[in-house]
């Protein structure tokens, strides 16, 4: 791989990064929940690259983006229920995961042998001007090393990723700060809690969504029980210690929103993590507040609890 130092990008790089996707490179790139490393879902050999790069295992599925409706329609197959959450919020940050349709095209590295696949269409202004440059689906996971805390600034891939990709497209900080909601269909079902808050996909569907978010073999990226994981160990629901990230009126050496705002706390989520684990030593423990259980909460409180979990390997 290229050094990253001569290979960061800005938006008016947009043209050579959609040329590099289409060649094979990898290219790690915004979008509005954090930076994904983007390749070719069609090149095998980059996809594969894409595993080696991060220290992925293999048995776990990666997200394919997607400029538009037509394109995902071409991989998977939609039902009534698919339609109208495409429809209700897409663009943006929800992924469905869908029955893979003949002659897709894609890796079999990307679904892992699977056949679903989780598709999304991005919400971020430049990661949709990329993918309808590159003109083909990107299998993009968060731009980091597997398991550690996901990436919300090209600074952050750059510290995981360095000599390992090929090159970062910068566009300032990501918006949502976490990962995408996933729900797969046929039976509908949550498989991660993310970005857009589940009451929203409840209230258009008319009904709460059964949970399907630890299965023992993942269907979407996510799904491992440790994940987004700090050097230092992580103790949920404190009050004190001497590593505090913090929460309203719990207050520490950082503070995910002092006013308690959810969408606040989950944009500062990993860059605040980052920071925390700087601060501590690998045998120190970084004692986070308690989080609300709603609304982007959730998905909060999910990836808390996924960094905390024992670790693997």
């Amino acid at each position: 791989m290229t050094d990253l130092d001569t290979l960061l990008l800005g938006p008016a790089d947009l043209a050579k990064a959609a040329k590099m996707l289409q060649s094979g490179q990898l290219v790690a790139f915004p979008t509005e929940t954090v930076y994904g490393l983007g390749a070719d879902a069609r090149n095998g050999t980059a996809v594969a690259a894409i595993y080696a790069a991060k220290g992925r295992p293999s048995f776990n599925p990666l997200i394919v983006h997607v400029a538009s409706m037509e394109q995902a329609e071409a991989l998977a197959h939609f039902d009534h229920d698919a339609h109208a959450l495409a429809q209700a919020f897409w663009p943006g940050p929800l992924s469905l995961v869908l029955p893979l349709k003949d002659g897709h095209g894609l890796s079999s590295l990307v679904t892992a042998g699977l056949d679903t696949v989780a598709i999304r269409m991005p919400a971020q202004p430049l990661a949709r001007d990329l993918l309808a440059l590159a003109d083909c689906p990107v299998a993009a996971p968060s731009a980091n090393p597997s398991g550690q805390i996901s990436p919300t600034t090209a600074a952050h891939v750059l510290a995981g990723l360095s000599g390992r990709i090929d090159a970062v497209l910068d566009d300032g900080p990501c918006d949502v700060g976490v990962e995408s909601t996933i729900v797969a269909t046929s039976p509908l079902r949550l498989l991660r809690p993310g970005g857009l808050p589940v009451e929203a996909l409840n209230a258009a569907l008319g009904s709460p969504l059964a949970e399907d978010t630890n299965p023992d073999t993942p269907s979407a990226p996510g799904q491992l029980v440790s994940h987004y994981a700090p050097n230092a160990r992580v103790a949920l629901n404190q009050t004190d210690g001497p590593f505090m990230l913090g929460f309203g009126a719990v207050n520490g050496q950082l503070n995910l929103s002092p006013s308690g705002d959810l969408h606040e706390a989950a944009a500062n989520l990993f860059a605040m993590l980052r920071q925390m684990d700087e601060l501590a030593s690998d045998t120190d423990t970084i004692h986070v507040a308690p989080i609300p259980m709603t609304g982007l909460g959730l998905a909060i409180n999910d990836r808390l609890t996924r960094a905390a979990a024992p670790r693997l390997g």
